[in-house]
């Protein structure tokens, strides 16, 4: 795995990231808090993944689900004195690291990253997620664990999961995507080279056409998928449901993990629906979902 905190969308916050590693690492018992929604599973399983990985004693507590709360208001958790107390808060809004008091616990919020691109360098901003930052402690607590690497690919999921994608083009998205792709943890590909995709993903999407496009596509040409791929996005593109950039991403930019059928966004979109909505079933489901992501590496059987 590459370093994700040299990358781009970590450069304000590396130095951040660093100390919570260090506080990790040196912990005589971490407590994990995260919200049962698929966010909050999402970055908990990273930081469970590389305590398993590297020995590190720890406790799990899954809250109660976004959905359950009543607006305005925040679950009750209880700071441990005998360890280190983590609290994920997926929701929370887009924080400066500088402003976060990490005294008697860690929070991971969404933080405010600025990052530069192309030639003219420049600056872009944005929020980078939760699930990102957990990754990349994960990969600072364990590079070499089984169980982060795992996991790895779906260090873009937070980002996928934010509004950002459907507002504008997401720099720190397509950056952590492109990092993934580069190292190895995922492969890039085009809608019609994906074995199994999720369902209603993309409104006025012909499954005829696609069918068709997937049996000739391996003899077509460049300039024939090309062509291909825009009579077949079309008809979605007069839908205000979607924005662009999103059906940019899952048309052309598919992310595949080598010898799983079904790519990462439509893991997650998969997942995102069979979510309850009851709230006595929450917290079951995401211990059951984030046992299977640690151990498996896969959102969906």
């Amino acid at each position: 795995m590459n370093d994700l905190l040299a990358t781009a969308p970590f450069e304000d916050v590396r130095e951040y990231l660093q100390q919570i590693h260090q506080k990790i690492s040196s912990a005589s018992m971490v407590y994990l808090i995260a919200p049962s929604d698929l966010e909050g599973v999402l970055a908990l399983s990273n930081l469970e993944a590389s305590c398993v990985d590297s020995g590190i004693r720890y406790s799990r507590r899954l809250t109660k689900s976004k959905q359950h709360i009543p607006h305005g208001e925040k679950d009750e958790y209880e700071i441990k004195n005998d360890g280190l107390t983590i609290l994920i808060e997926p929701f929370e809004e887009t924080w400066n690291f500088s402003e976060i008091k990490n005294d008697d616990f860690i929070r991971i919020v969404p933080l405010s990253v600025s990052i530069r691109l192309g030639n003219s360098k420049s600056k872009r901003t944005g929020a980078l997620d939760v699930v990102s930052q957990c990754s990349a402690i994960a990969a600072m607590i364990s590079p070499n664990g089984s169980r982060v690497r795992r996991l790895r690919p779906f260090a873009v999921g937070g980002q996928w999961l934010r509004d950002s994608l459907d507002n504008t083009f997401d720099p720190i998205h397509s950056s952590i995507r492109d990092v993934l792709r580069d190292e190895g943890s995922v492969s890039v590909v085009c809608l019609p080279e994906v074995s199994v995709t999720s369902d209603g993903m993309i409104p006025n999407l012909s499954k005829t056409m696609l069918r068709r496009l997937k049996k000739r596509w391996d003899t077509m040409d460049y300039e024939s998928r090309t062509q291909a791929i825009g009579e077949l996005i079309l008809p979605t593109l007069v839908d205000n449901s979607i924005s662009t950039p999103r059906l940019e991403e899952l048309f052309w930019h598919r992310l595949v993990v080598g010898g799983q059928e079904m790519d990462i966004y439509s893991q997650i979109n998969e997942a995102k629906n069979q979510w309850p909505i009851d709230e006595n079933q929450t917290k079951s489901h995401s211990s059951i979902v984030l046992k299977s992501l640690i151990s498996k590496g896969t959102l969906v059987d």
